[in-house]
């Protein structure tokens, strides 16, 4: 299996996975790859482009996923992340929300290959940056071998050689986004083959990994691996990743070195008027199964929504823990 950037990613989530987000993920991994929230092309052309594409470039590498199905708009959509300086371009074609589907874009654009096709052609156009795709492995009645095959095979038209797989169907009608990540069936076997088929694709499997050690099971099959729940709200797991999937030496961290890190930008952003709680939402699940993991939650959720809430909030949450700590404990994570 080739090395490659895709190796291991954090997904893009919509209200989660924003530019507090992704700083703080950075703090646990410097390699793996992370991904905005979804950006509607439409926004990006009428919207406030610095709020909704500005990043920081510590943040790097990240990708810009952007949500549409007008190839005009989409392509200009791309060639403005790529100014913005993002890593990869990434069309969303697995969303399952009826919001999306309202808009024509998201999972519904499963049953419109030759749409997606065009739209990712024009984007890979405008843009020297790799485009890349997230889809599921059909909607509805669709059949997951024959169906999601004709959809890979004419995509591919395109150029596009990267593709990021949601293993379960979406369900379009009759189950909520929430729903849609946990009620269909998962179907790995159904990525796998898609790698086995064309080895000259990078193949990107997503959906209900829980841990490294999944990850690194799904790792002998594809090219790379997302986890997406996971990684949000058991985020210590990330500090791991480095040394196991991109052979960088092993770190003596613990979580508490991950907040120091973090406070220059949360100090940073505070005084640009950023509400702490912004921020410290991010960081909830930091200290998740160790010692003072609750009492470092209840500090966060209770004082970093008050109006004027600073570092002290920090401090206090960390002297909730910092003494609960054994070397042991973090090393067992």
């Amino acid at each position: 299996m080739k090395e490659n950037a895709h190796k291991f990613s954090v997904a893009p989530m919509m209200d989660w996975t924003d530019r507090h987000c992704r700083m703080f993920h950075r703090q646990l991994t410097r390699h793996a790859l992370l991904y905005t929230e979804m950006v509607t092309a439409l926004a990006i052309r009428h919207g406030d482009r610095e709020r909704l594409l500005g990043f920081s470039p510590a943040e790097h590498p990240v990708a810009l996923q952007i949500g549409g199905s007008a190839p005009p708009l989409l392509a200009e959509a791309a060639k403005w992340g790529e100014d913005y300086g993002y890593a990869e371009i990434n069309l969303n074609v697995g969303c399952p929300s009826d919001r999306v589907q309202n808009g024509r874009f998201g999972a519904c654009l499963m049953a419109e290959p030759e749409l997606v096709r065009d739209c990712l052609g024009e984007m890979r156009h405008a843009v020297r940056l790799p485009v890349t795709v997230k889809c599921r492995i059909g909607i509805d009645d669709q059949d997951e071998e024959e169906d999601f095959t004709r959809f890979v095979e004419t995509v591919m038209q395109a150029g596009v050689s990267t593709f990021i797989v949601h293993a379960r169907k979406a369900w379009l009608k009759g189950l909520s986004p929430k729903e849609n990540r946990e009620v269909p069936p998962l179907n790995y076997g159904r990525v796998h083959r898609l790698k086995q088929r064309h080895p000259e694709l990078t193949v990107v499997i997503n959906g209900g990994i829980g841990s490294l050690e999944e990850a690194g099971e799904q790792l002998k099959h594809v090219d790379g691996v997302m986890l997406g729940r996971a990684a949000y709200n058991t985020p210590w797991l990330l500090h791991e990743v480095d040394h196991r999937f991109f052979g960088a030496a092993a770190e003596e961290v613990s979580p508490v070195d991950i907040v120091a890190r973090m406070k220059p930008y949360v100090a940073e952003q505070l005084e640009k008027g950023v509400w702490l709680q912004n921020i410290t939402r991010h960081m909830l699940g930091l200290f998740h199964g160790l010692p003072g993991g609750r009492l470092w939650r209840r500090v966060l959720s209770e004082e970093a929504s008050r109006p004027g809430a600073g570092l002290d909030v920090l401090d206090k949450a960390v002297e909730q823990v910092a003494s609960r700590l054994k070397p042991h404990a973090i090393a067992a994570e």
